[in-house]
């Protein structure tokens, strides 16, 4: 990551910068072959290969979170974190969700029990499996991030936006994806893949290919935990969505025709959801 900030602050965004960069890119999607646990494999493919080569590639092109001028431990913070980092003004508070001890301590009790359940695994049908495999994910990122949040809130003076906000009241697939669960894929997603395809060939084919990649990164995730080739159902669930969602965007387009209810939406956002993953 020092490497990429000397580079991008010495080219200029563009073909030679994407050029310095790419190395760096093709290194982020191997440093996970190099972990024999589960945990590692994940975290790290998630952090760096998933959102810091993004990240770079958004820096090749001007844009993005990175910046050149960043000093460098904000620099490496911000590429190599699945969190955007902000400079605490102390004028206003946090809406970082606090993770008090009794968290910290329910996810240090719930992961070695997880651990403890893979060597039953075998026995499991893949959906059981694919079951343990996500609260695996959950309790090792809610770790991780505590350990995070108090790294750079104490020690570096910076903040940790919120990664979701209140999902289990989405009214609808476009507010669930995009506003609500893991806040930090949509913003690196907008920038890198909505917003060019939108610019060339409109709203529908953005929000589309937006999930095409994001289906695709959570199959080569997935990849990385189970280390079992892709079976393309995680890709097939998100093209799903992304053509719902694009329904959505249409028929909301179009003032004064019907909406449900918000005491209607909420449930049925959620129980689509819920019912396409499995």
């Amino acid at each position: 990551m020092s490497y990429a900030r000397l580079a991008a602050a010495r080219l200029r965004p563009g073909a030679p910068r994407l050029a310095a960069l790419l190395p760096v890119v093709v290194l982020l999607y191997t440093i996970s072959y190099a972990f024999s646990t589960t945990t590692f494999r994940g975290t790290s493919g998630f952090f760096l290969t998933w959102l810091g080569s993004f990240k770079l590639l958004l820096l090749a092109a001007g844009s993005g979170p990175l910046d050149p001028s960043l000093r460098l431990h904000q620099f490496v913070c911000s590429a190599s974190l699945p969190v955007k980092l902000r400079q605490s003004t102390g004028k206003e508070k946090s809406k970082a969700p606090v993770r008090g001890p009794a968290r910290i301590l329910l996810s240090g009790a719930v992961i070695p029990a997880i651990i403890y359940a893979y060597q039953f695994k075998n026995s499991m049908n893949r959906y059981q499996v694919l079951a343990l495999y996500t609260l695996h994910i959950y309790f090792s990122l809610d770790l991780l991030l505590a350990t995070v949040h108090t790294v750079i809130h104490d020690l570096l003076g910076m903040e940790m936006e919120p990664q979701v906000d209140h999902p289990y009241l989405a009214s609808s697939l476009r507010d669930f994806w995009g506003r609500r669960w893991n806040l930090m894929v949509p913003s690196i997603l907008r920038p890198s893949v909505f917003r060019p395809v939108r610019a060339r060939l409109g709203t529908a084919a953005g929000v589309l290919a937006t999930f095409l990649v994001s289906g695709l990164m959570h199959e080569l995730m997935f990849y990385y935990i189970m280390w079992t080739p892709p079976s393309g159902e995680v890709t097939a669930f998100f093209v799903l969505h992304g053509a719902c969602a694009a329904a959505e965007g249409w028929w909301a387009s179009h003032t004064g025709w019907w909406r449900p209810p918000r005491a209607t939406a909420v449930p049925l956002t959620l129980a689509f959801v819920a019912g396409t993953g499995f």
